[in-house]
């Protein structure tokens, strides 16, 4: 596995050269950093002349509290996951978006038609704006909900919670009234901690 990787890792730096921001080979796979300007070009190269034909995954990422906040650079970054057939390899591409406060990436449903309902979760989840992309709306959340819950600044209760209302016979919008509290498991209550073993 490692000499494919190697010879992945020469192929894709002659082919996609000055496009690569960055490598690196973890857990068997090889990821690559690509810059947001580039990325349409990159992501058509790496599908028409280097194999990958499938896109099987997209996900977003918040970096904001990687490395316990002492990573610097971009917030928000897409990871595509991309699969050939013909080479019997995986590849994954990590995309930055260049502003934090409005994270925007151009949408690539016209190079891989899947990435249509996976982009809506990313921008339903972290509110990543994807440029072109033909239906952009929420997908796992309802049309009201306020905020991104997989932003790492959402809060855990969230912002608002629904209930159906008998009396007005539909669903009502509410702040949220859960009252935070701390639970102990009992295996590490202090009456059993350190507890000699009988």
């Amino acid at each position: 596995m490692a000499a494919d990787l190697r010879t992945l890792r020469t192929s894709l730096t002659e082919l996609l050269g000055d496009k690569l921001v960055g490598m690196e080979e973890r857990l068997g796979e090889l990821t690559v950093v690509v810059g947001a300007a580039e990325m349409l070009d990159t992501l058509t190269q790496l599908r028409d002349a280097a194999g990958f034909e499938q896109m099987i995954d997209l996900c977003g990422v918040d970096y904001s509290t990687y490395g316990n906040g002492t990573r610097g650079g971009q917030r928000f970054a897409v990871v595509y996951h991309l699969l050939s057939v013909a080479h019997n390899a995986r590849l994954r591409v990590r995309i930055f978006a260049e502003e934090d406060d409005f994270p925007v990436l151009e949408s690539v449903t016209d190079i891989w038609s899947c990435a249509n309902w996976y982009e809506r979760e990313a921008f339903d989840l972290y509110g990543i704006v994807f440029t072109g992309h033909p239906d952009l709306r929420r997908i796992l959340t309802d049309y009201g909900f306020v905020g991104n819950p997989f932003r790492k600044d959402f809060p855990l209760s969230g912002n608002v919670e629904m209930r159906y209302d008998p009396e007005q016979q539909r669903v009502v919008y509410q702040p949220v009234s859960v009252v935070p509290r701390e639970v102990t498991p009992r295996v590490i209550r202090e009456e059993n901690y350190a507890a000699p073993v009988k």
